[in-house]
């Protein structure tokens, strides 16, 4: 079965303001105020330790203790308001669905914790149409290394061979890579079609050149 993998965050959806949120609650409750705005929007898809090490940085010196001991903080203000802002991107749905017709099984392989990945599709009503659902901590690893990304593919009946990747970072990119599949890069993203710059396979500017692309790039 030819199957199609998706990240998460900056891919189906856009999640920075809840992510950014959470991360400045973590700084308010060390007396800082919010150290993050929109233009952060960036680091925001590159997880939440990212997140708390640039607020960090705004400070002045910093150690990745002070990292670790927020993190478990920015989880639970994200489990608390994990859909206040977050939005599907135009067109995912009818994308997705569009790939099931034509006999695509659709997955997630997210480096977002497997717990809120599930919370969150279940709560944008999109869960149905994914057949499995892969988190970073679903596995011993994660993203970029394969063991997620074939699990993906596997579970859903596929092989990684007849596959593709749908993401918006390097990360998605480099997994692609070891895995030895194509990969699209999103153009709705921060970077716009900067992300050019990774040389993805393609560049998605709107989910509707999706179901076409999959036919081309997944024999």
């Amino acid at each position: 079965m030819r199957t199609v993998v998706f990240d998460l965050d900056g891919t189906l959806a856009d999640t920075s303001a809840d992510l950014l949120a959470a991360a400045n609650a973590c700084f308010r409750d060390l007396g800082h105020g919010d150290l993050l705005t929109s233009a952060d929007t960036l680091t925001a898809f590159h997880g939440g330790r990212a997140m708390l090490r640039l607020g960090f940085s705004r400070l002045g010196p910093w150690e990745e203790a002070q990292v670790d001991a927020q993190y478990p903080r920015l989880l639970q203000a994200y489990a608390e308001g994990i859909d206040t802002h977050t939005r599907l991107y135009p067109g995912a749905v009818q994308a997705v669905e569009a790939l099931r017709a034509r006999g695509f099984a659709t997955t997630i392989c997210t480096n977002k914790p497997e717990g809120l990945a599930e919370t969150l599709v279940t709560r944008l009503g999109i869960r149905p149409l994914f057949d499995v659902l892969i988190g970073a901590d679903t596995l011993a690893t994660r993203k970029p290394d394969l063991a997620p990304y074939a699990a993906a593919v596997e579970r859903a009946g596929g092989s990684v061979p007849r596959s593709m990747l749908v993401g918006d970072t390097d990360t998605d990119r480099r997994t692609a890579r070891v895995a030895g599949v194509p990969v699209a890069l999103v153009t709705f993203g921060p970077e716009g079609r900067d992300i050019a710059r990774l040389d993805p396979d393609a560049l998605l500017d709107h989910f509707d050149q999706l179901p076409e692309l999959a036919e081309r790039l997944v024999r």
